[in-house]
């Protein structure tokens, strides 16, 4: 095997992992994913209502508010944990698509769009595991990191030619 194909074949495999990552994870219910116990247990609620905005606003269905320091808290672990896990996995396709052909602008693009529509199988896949829900506006929050990716990635090449 070539070593541009070895390459490709450990940041495919990489990936691939990655993805089996995100959907094993989505395959748990929402009791093994509970932050609010961790969080009650290792941060203190006087610093919590010291550190969270007084805000609330609707996500979806669900009210999200200062009033409730821990699922506010874990509410914005997990959407930080969205925009990462997505962005991540987009740099992912980037590495890959790097030892292929396709490289460049054209690579960026469709990492992302590979992305997206793993973003939304994966909220699909979800509607599926017993007391979680798919969220189409998880997928937006998902998008938030592919597009970072995107974008930082297209600056970069618009800069230097390199991708």
């Amino acid at each position: 095997m070539s070593p541009r194909k070895w390459r490709l074949f450990i940041w495919l495999t990489i990936t691939i992992l990655f993805m089996l990552l995100i959907f094993v994870k989505s395959a748990e219910p929402y009791q093994e994913q509970d932050l609010k116990p961790q969080l009650s247990a290792w941060v203190p609620l006087s610093v919590l209502e010291t550190l969270l905005p007084r805000i609330e606003f609707q996500y979806d269905k669900d009210l999200i508010t200062w009033r409730q320091p821990y699922d506010m808290m874990e509410f914005l672990i997990r959407k930080a944990a969205h925009v990462s896990e997505f962005a991540i996995l987009t740099l992912l396709w980037i590495r890959t698509f790097s030892h292929t052909r396709l490289t460049g602008p054209n690579s960026t693009w469709i990492s992302g769009m590979i992305s997206l529509l793993y973003a939304l199988s994966d909220e699909w896949h979800q509607t599926f595991v017993p007391n979680r829900t798919g969220h189409l506006i998880d997928v937006g929050v998902d998008s938030i990191g592919i597009a970072l990716v995107v974008v930082l990635v297209w600056i970069r090449f618009l800069k230097t030619g390199k991708s």
